[in-house]
């Protein structure tokens, strides 16, 4: 592999000419820039980023610490992430953790990530892993350790509200949404209605839980917790939860899954027990993922805006890295969610395909 010295060597000019050159930090003429360049094109020299970064003390690059970028939901708010950060000039890393299917690894690869990413010198961190609800500040605190050595780096959560740590966060509000899903199924008749959760040591799926459990109370209905099943996110978990409450309760009228790609499963499962949608059983799941239109019935859900989560924490990273933010008090961005009827519980809802997502 080629370095600087044999650059300068070709070029006959000095080292420290080569890298004015290469980093458009001094001024230099026409006649050697051109003999660096031809030099740099016949060695195929490349700058070593790291080395280059400890010296800039800047990377221009961020990392990404994703929970599960195979799943219906993350590739909408990395896409916003993605086109925010390179429309201002940085890179972008990505790390998976793989945090739904093996939690307790993930939850130390997600550390892992983070160390990589300091030993990479990154500008800054965009955290979308999960932590246990009861272990996330001994999880959180480690990983603010580490952001502080050797040099200052930004972070931001994006779905959990870290702020209480001092962390920027964007996030949609998991109880009302889970309120308002329910509330529909309510007014829409259902009285006896099943919640599929997501990963229950989570955060998220707490709240939603809670969100059902609130609307649940409010409309005078009796709580029974034979009604929930328990999931991971995944398309087969929502089966098998849809499964379990079928065996054990056969008269619920409704259906909170707590993400779209559970509601996958778990209307296959209803079919396969002969339970019609919308007519006996009512379904609406969360996030309104693209497969929540195409699927038959299509699927009543509630929207939360992925793409704007992920455009709204890069823009927030960014002014903490170029020191733009001027309030020092970490940032709370919650956004909206809204309800999106379809026919799993409204049968005369049109259709209304999303292609512009795709």
């Amino acid at each position: 592999m080629s370095s600087i010295k044999d650059v300068a060597q070709r070029a006959g000019v000095s080292i420290s000419t080569v890298s004015n050159v290469l980093n458009g930090t001094k001024y230099v003429s026409e006649d050697l820039t051109r003999r660096v360049l031809i030099a740099v094109e016949e060695l195929g020299y490349q700058a070593n980023p790291i080395a280059k970064n400890m010296k800039s003390n800047k990377s221009f690059t961020v990392g990404i610490i994703s929970t599960d970028i195979g799943g219906l939901f993350y590739p909408y708010v990395v896409k916003g992430l993605y086109n925010t950060f390179n429309q201002n000039g940085y890179n972008v890393q990505m790390f998976e953790t793989d945090g739904v299917h093996d939690p307790q690894n993930s939850w130390e690869k997600a550390v892992e990530g983070v160390r990589h990413f300091v030993d990479y010198r990154v500008d800054g961190i965009v955290l979308t892993s999960i932590f246990p609800a009861n272990m996330e500040e001994y999880y959180v605190n480690r990983i603010l350790h580490m952001i502080h050595s050797p040099k200052e780096i930004a972070l931001v959560s994006l779905e959990t509200d870290f702020t209480r740590y001092g962390i920027d966060s964007v996030y949609a509000n998991s109880v009302a949404g889970a309120e308002r899903a329910v509330d529909h199924l309510i007014l829409k008749g259902c009285r006896k209605i099943a919640h599929i959760t997501g990963p229950i040591f989570t955060r998220v799926s707490i709240d939603r839980l809670k969100g059902y459990r609130n609307a649940i109370k409010r409309a005078g209905l009796r709580e029974d917790n034979a009604l929930v099943g328990y999931g991971d996110y995944s398309h087969l978990s929502g089966y098998k939860a849809m499964k379990d409450i079928l065996g054990r309760v056969s008269d619920f009228d409704g259906v909170f899954v707590a993400n779209d790609q559970m509601a996958v499963g778990a209307m296959r499962a209803l079919h396969e027990a002969g339970r019609r949608i919308p007519e006996d059983v009512k379904v609406i799941g969360y996030d309104d993922v693209f497969i929540s239109c195409v699927l038959e019935p299509p699927l009543s859900t509630i929207h939360v805006l992925k793409r704007t989560m992920g455009e709204s924490g890069a823009s927030l990273l960014i002014d903490r890295m170029q020191g733009t933010a001027r309030k020092k008090a970490p940032i709370a961005i919650e956004l909206e969610t809204k309800l999106v009827p379809r026919r799993s519980t409204c049968i005369d809802a049109p259709d209304d395909w999303i292609l512009s997502d795709w």
